[in-house]
């Protein structure tokens, strides 16, 4: 899903002058925690997401700038989601789900159906919109939703794309792992990023120890879905990010618990670029973050125009009414782009 807040904050991407994040060292290389932020979305039955990127601690790892986990989800209780027509510029997005079935339509003319392990990604370029909705007959939504930043020298340049991909499992000592984004254990997915990265599911077996060869020169964080897991000895609890910056050819993954783990792996070169991020929109400047807010609110032909949407609330309108999502208000103060942290991991001292 998007993000659907009503009074989004811009997203700087710090350097200095904050105070050092939780951090751990076992007996190996340093891990930095970074835990997550409830974010309700939707309506008064809203689903709760928990948001781990971006973060005042960290607002990138690699061109990973957004990471939202949620469920599982009950949709009888939550009403499952229901994002109306709502814009994007400078992204892909990255849908993968656990649990569940998602409707996407936008308007490049994509058109899927979001499902368990099988990855839909959706290229913005100079602007884009789409719906997101879950199917009748979803009764429980889990699942992750990326956002990757697009480098200055091609965002405006590339057109509105969606793609689809279903990786096939690749077997492990003690677990399996899923590759939709990059290379990894000798798989390639061959969807189209533009900038070094990698993507990854990972399960592991009950007890089992994973020695995971990845590239130096990325920074990684891993997401714990499920499971009693310890990345480099310092233990990650469900629904945080493990972060590591560069420099390690190996990761040590342990399963410490009785039940299966399924973790989530995100890496890539440091991106270098200075953005802002605010609602569904990353540019490089405050002026240009109001120009797209401008030119959605004109339903101007930068973003186009969805097909075929059909919401909780009938065609063409979600559980609101609303056929689809007007940008909320700009902040009072310009906002400046900051450089993300160096690509280590930081402690307190």
């Amino acid at each position: 899903m998007s993000n659907v807040e009503t009074k989004p904050a811009e997203v700087l991407c710090h350097s200095e002058g904050l105070p050092g994040p939780d951090a751990a060292c076992a007996d190996r290389a340093p891990v930095e925690l970074i835990s997550a932020r409830d974010v309700p979305l939707g309506g008064p039955r809203a689903m709760l997401v928990r948001r781990t990127l971006p973060q005042r601690q960290r607002s990138l790892i690699g061109a990973w700038c957004f990471v939202d986990h949620y469920g599982p989800s009950d949709v009888s209780e939550t009403g499952g989601m229901d994002v109306a027509p709502h814009p994007h510029t400078g992204l892909q997005t990255v849908s993968w789900l656990f649990e569940g079935a998602i409707a996407h339509i936008d308007s490049g003319g994509g058109v899927g159906t979001v499902l368990p392990g099988e990855i839909n990604l959706m290229t913005a370029g100079t602007g884009i919109c789409h719906s997101e909705v879950s199917l009748p007959d979803t009764e429980v939504l889990h699942g992750v939703q990326l956002r990757l930043a697009l480098p200055d020298a091609v965002r405006n340049e590339l057109t509105r794309e969606f793609e689809h991909f279903e990786p096939q499992p690749v077997a492990l000592d003690g677990g399996s792992a899923l590759v939709f984004i990059g290379s990894l254990l000798g798989e390639e997915s061959p969807v189209r990023v533009h900038s070094p990265l990698v993507g990854a599911e990972l399960r592991l077996d009950p007890g089992a120890l994973l020695d995971l060869p990845v590239d130096a020169a990325f920074e990684h964080g891993l997401l714990v879905d499920s499971g009693d897991v310890t990345l480099e000895g310092v233990s990650v609890p469900q629904a945080t990010l493990g972060y590591t910056g560069i420099g390690s050819e190996l990761l040590r993954i342990h399963n410490r618990g009785e039940t299966p783990a399924r973790l989530i792996l995100i890496g890539g070169e440091p991106f270098g670029e200075e953005i802002v991020m605010w609602w569904n929109f990353i540019g490089r400047d405050s002026d240009e973050i109001a120009r797209f807010r401008e030119e959605w609110q004109a339903e101007g032909d930068r973003f186009g125009r969805v097909e075929g949407y059909v919401g909780h609330g009938g065609p063409g309108r979600n559980r609101d009414g609303m056929g689809r999502l007007p940008a909320p208000a700009l902040p009072h103060v310009r906002m400046r782009a900051r450089k993300n942290p160096p690509p280590v991991v930081r402690t307190d001292d």
